[in-house]
């Protein structure tokens, strides 16, 4: 499969946020967020087979394993490679952007997946499908630019009443939604979220690959 990187970092994001990860960085997307920080992914990449990757990860030593992008459900070898890594005992994660059929993965990878809100310009792709198929121990990501964001994440959370099923992530765009501002939005509606910053943003540079 076509491979944009393989480091061993900070989890900066999501309920692992903190956490040693390494994470597998696919080749390609199939969307063109407003605010993507990883467009040098969508072109590229280097041919790996599974057992290079394999051998890749065990190097690092980390038992925790994040599939991210691009999207990785873009490549067909994902679903063997994420069962190769359940199967050597590692915890998997896949973060996507929510635009595609999650049904085919093994329901033991922690899928993080993006609602994509309208500041995006990617809102008509998200597959509402996907709801009926994540497990409880997913997570699902809203992307928050502005108040018509976070009007539109509301909404959406209380319509398909996804903070009684997942655990909910809102992640102010980087330098453009104010941090302050959010979490003041989200205590007065007391959202039941986790409010989260790109961790790894603020221990690197914010252009910084391998991190």
């Amino acid at each position: 499969m076509r491979i944009t990187e393989i480091f061993y970092s900070i989890q900066g994001e999501s309920t692992f946020s903190g956490l040693p990860c390494v994470f597998i960085r696919t080749t390609g997307c199939n969307l063109r967020c407003t605010w993507c920080d990883t467009e040098y992914s969508f072109y590229g990449g280097v041919e790996m087979t599974l057992e290079e990757i394999a051998a890749k990860v065990e190097s690092f030593g980390c038992n925790v394993v994040e599939l991210t992008g691009g999207e990785p459900l873009l490549q067909k070898e994902i679903y063997a490679l994420s069962e190769r890594l359940l199967g050597l005992g590692y915890t998997v994660l896949l973060e996507t952007g929510g635009s595609l059929d999650l049904s085919q993965l093994n329901p033991r990878v922690i899928k993080i997946m993006d609602l994509k809100c309208p500041g995006s310009g990617e809102v008509e792709r998200n597959y509402w499908p996907n709801l009926e198929i994540l497990q409880p121990h997913d997570q699902i990501k809203f992307v928050i630019k502005n108040r018509r964001d976070y009007d539109w994440a509301l909404a959406t959370i209380r319509r398909h009443r996804l903070d009684e099923r997942f655990a909910l992530l809102f992640s102010p765009v980087f330098n453009e939604m104010n941090y302050r501002e959010l979490a003041e939005w989200m205590l007065a509606d007391g959202v039941k979220a986790r409010f989260q910053v790109q961790l790894h943003k603020y221990i690197w540079p914010p252009n910084m690959r391998g991190v």
